[in-house]
């Protein structure tokens, strides 16, 4: 892992230092605070009305009505910001021609691929630490099932680590940082939708489709459940996807 700590710092100094990081920020925390506010005043009117009806009261659930929906809110925002943060990772360095230059560094591929990665993982930790305040103060005016949460921000971080593991690779098939985001939110897109197929087509293959869609796996965290079968889905995808790229940068090596 040789020059893994300086090609990190010099990402995330390059991350931090654009305008495109604040941009997506912002975007990213005024959508989510939106969702949030909604969901809490959604449950809040709803908590009124149980005071005189005993059957809603039972109902009321925060997991159900503001965690969940939440989380599975923030997903669809990070479809659409994931790629616009990995999108010049490796096309700007094509297009500027410092890809060569950093070929002939003593880095290899593959620490160079790693250090992008975590760079690009703690930019988005920031961002999603932004929306932290808002459960403090839910947590401190309602009884709030922390792990719950937690369980729902570890299950939207490997998601946005596997959005991210995509369009990294894309970034790395063009020079073009446009391209590289369409390309990513194209693929990503399908990884989404493909779940809607299950109905069409036999059970095993609609098991393995249901499999293959990319957010179903979020559920269970949004519920609070902890489920291994989740977190090895994300985690292949994120080690199949950097594995390609690795692949394509050494193709690019090879052409000189």
């Amino acid at each position: 892992m040789k020059g893994f700590g300086s090609v990190y710092r010099k990402e995330l100094y390059a991350l931090f230092a654009s305008p495109i990081f604040y941009t997506v920020g912002v975007t990213f925390l005024v959508i989510s605070g939106y969702f949030f506010y909604n969901s809490v005043a959604y449950y809040n009117l709803l908590s009124f009305q149980a005071s005189q009806n005993l059957v809603l009261a039972e109902q009321l659930s925060l997991e159900q009505m503001v965690i969940r929906p939440f989380f599975l809110d923030l997903s669809i925002i990070l479809l659409l910001i994931c790629p616009l943060i990995t999108m010049r990772l490796y096309a700007e360095e094509r297009k500027t021609g410092t890809l060569e230059l950093l070929f002939t560094y003593p880095v290899s591929d593959c620490s160079t691929l790693l250090a992008k990665f975590a760079a690009v993982l703690t930019a988005m930790a920031t961002i999603l630490a932004g929306t932290l305040p808002g459960f403090a103060l839910l947590g401190h005016m309602a009884s709030l099932n922390w792990p719950a949460v937690l369980c729902g921000y570890l299950g939207i971080f490997l998601l946005a680590g596997a959005f991210m593991s995509l369009g990294i690779l894309t970034s790395s098939m063009t020079q073009n940082q446009i391209i590289a985001a369409v390309l990513s939110f194209g693929a990503l897109l399908m990884f989404w939708i493909v779940g809607w197929t299950k109905t069409l087509v036999g059970p095993t293959a609609g098991a393995l489709i249901e499999y293959l869609a990319i957010t179903g796996h979020l559920d269970s965290f949004a519920k609070g459940i902890l489920d291994s079968r989740d977190i090895i889905y994300y985690v292949s995808f994120v080690i199949l996807f950097l594995f390609f790229t690795l692949r394509q940068l050494e193709s690019y090596r090879w052409k000189g």
